[in-house]
């Protein structure tokens, strides 16, 4: 018997979009204000008349024994058609060990005080509390319409027009609660806490790495 070797080829094309980061699927949404710079909003997009935009969150300048809570620092906004479980969160570089993070519903409250269905911790001090066998968050599915969170009711839907200081889009409506499972978005609380015994130093820098998980085959 003879074996015969075939080959073929064949094409299949391909698209993706890069936008700017307030208009991706899973995109932040701007709400507190900077205390550095209270014209300002603690997330903000450097760069964003370039080609390397950046997206950054200014936490302001503390003294020692400070403790500041920033409980809407910016929501994480789904607008994917499905389903998307937020895993875990990290936090690396210096001054990683003064910052707490929570995922929470009420942007107005801090999150310590809400109840527990409403609140994950996320990172304590620095250190990541899940890993990627968690499930700390899941999105609702979103409906890819980048000006407003949370769909088109109005009984539940958030407006996130821009805002042209901070090149982000933000918060426009008064409050509304995230709820897990359920609703596209949930807020970030990020709080800054300086022991008494905390040197000076030049600023602290560092990333926030955020995990995201979706099943999407039926």
């Amino acid at each position: 018997m003879t074996m015969a070797t075939q080959y073929a080829t064949t094409k299949v094309s391909y698209t993706f979009g890069i936008v700017h980061p307030s208009n991706a699927d899973i995109r932040f949404v701007g709400s507190d204000n900077s205390s550095a710079d209270p014209a300002a909003r603690v997330l903000r997009v450097t760069n964003n008349a370039s080609g390397s935009r950046t997206v950054v969150i200014s936490l302001g300048d503390w003294m020692p024994s400070s403790v500041k809570n920033y409980t809407a620092v910016f929501a994480i906004v789904n607008e994917e058609g499905f389903k998307v479980n937020i895993t875990h969160i990290n936090v690396s570089g210096t001054g990683a060990s003064n910052i707490s993070i929570y995922l929470h519903g009420n942007r107005t409250t801090d999150a310590a005080s809400e109840v527990a269905s409403a609140k994950v911790l996320s990172v304590r001090a620095g250190v990541s509390q899940h890993t990627t066998a968690n499930c700390e968050w899941v999105l609702g599915a979103g409906d890819g319409n980048t000006s407003t969170m949370n769909g088109s009711t109005y009984a539940t839907r958030i407006l996130t027009p821009w805002d042209v200081t901070s090149h982000v889009r933000y918060n426009d409506t008064t409050v509304r609660y995230a709820k897990n499972n359920s609703y596209d978005y949930v807020w970030v609380q990020i709080s800054i806490s300086v022991s008494s015994t905390a040197p000076d130093q030049a600023a602290a820098t560092g990333q926030i790495w955020i995990h995201f998980k979706a099943t999407t085959h039926s």
